[in-house]
C-alpha cells in the first residue's frame, strides 16, 4: 500500500487532468501519466488504476465538485461487505477503494447476458444493509451495479447520504421482472447503446416530471 500511494503523488496527481464541464455529465479527463489507466469517470469524479496495483482503484474528484467528505462518510459506515467496496486509504480529493470487478447490468443487457434473479436479490440485500446503517441508497441504476459470476454488486455510494427519495432502483426492478425477464432473457436480445440510451434519457426526463408535481 505505501508503494501506491506514493505512486499516487508522484505520478497521478501531480500528471492527470479533470475537469467539470457540467454537473449532469461525467467529468473530463484530459490526460492521464503513464502507466496509469482510466477506467472510469461519472459526474463528481474519476477513477484509475495502475496496472502493478490492479485490485486497488484511485478515486479523484475533480476541482469544485462536491460529495469527497459524504462518500468517504458512506465507506465509514458501510464497513466490509461482499457488495460493496471498501475504502481503503483517503488522502486529499481522493479515496483508495478496493476494485470490483464485473459487468454493469447496463452492458448485461447490451450484450445479450443473462442476468440471473440472485443479483437482483442480492443487490436488495445490499441496499438494506445500507439502510441498516443510517444510509439512503441513491441513484442506483444500471449502470452502478454489476454482476460477477452471477452475484450482484454495487459500485457508486457517492449519494447514500441524501436524505432526498430515490426510486431508481425500484423502477429498474420493474424493467427486470416486467420487461426483461419475459422478453429480453429468453430471446437473450443484444440491445444497441443507442437504444438503451434513448431509454435513459426519456426515463430521466420523466423523473424530473414527476420531483417538479410533486
Amino acid at each position: 500500500m505505501n508503494q501506491l500511494i506514493e505512486s499516487i503523488h508522484q505520478e497521478l496527481l501531480s500528471g492527470v487532468q479533470i475537469e467539470s464541464l457540467d454537473p449532469h455529465n461525467p467529468v473530463a479527463v484530459h490526460q492521464v501519466p503513464d502507466p496509469w489507466q482510466l477506467l472510469g469517470a461519472g459526474n463528481y469524479a474519476a477513477v484509475f488504476y495502475h496496472p502493478r496495483y490492479s485490485d486497488q482503484v484511485v478515486k479523484i474528484y475533480a476541482p469544485g465538485r462536491p460529495g469527497f467528505a459524504e462518500e468517504l462518510e458512506v465507506y465509514r459506515r458501510l464497513g466490509s461487505h461482499p457488495a460493496f467496496s471498501e475504502c481503503l486509504y483517503s488522502g486529499e480529493n481522493f479515496l483508495v477503494l478496493k476494485r470490483l470487478y464485473g459487468v454493469t447490468l447496463y452492458d448485461c443487457v447490451h450484450l445479450g447476458k443473462r442476468i440471473p434473479k440472485q443479483v437482483i436479490q442480492d443487490i436488495d440485500q445490499a441496499l438494506d444493509y445500507a439502510r441498516d446503517r443510517g444510509l439512503h441508497p441513491h441513484d442506483v441504476h444500471g449502470r452502478n451495479v454489476m454482476m460477477q459470476d452471477g452475484r450482484g454488486l454495487v459500485v457508486d455510494v457517492s449519494d447514500f447520504l441524501q436524505q432526498e427519495a430515490c426510486s431508481a432502483w425500484d423502477d429498474l426492478k420493474r424493467a427486470y421482472y416486467w420487461i426483461y425477464v419475459p422478453v429480453l432473457s429468453p430471446l437473450r436480445l443484444r440491445v444497441p447503446y443507442f437504444v438503451l440510451d434513448v431509454v435513459r434519457a426519456i426515463y430521466r426526463y420523466f423523473r424530473r416530471l414527476v420531483r417538479r408535481n410533486v
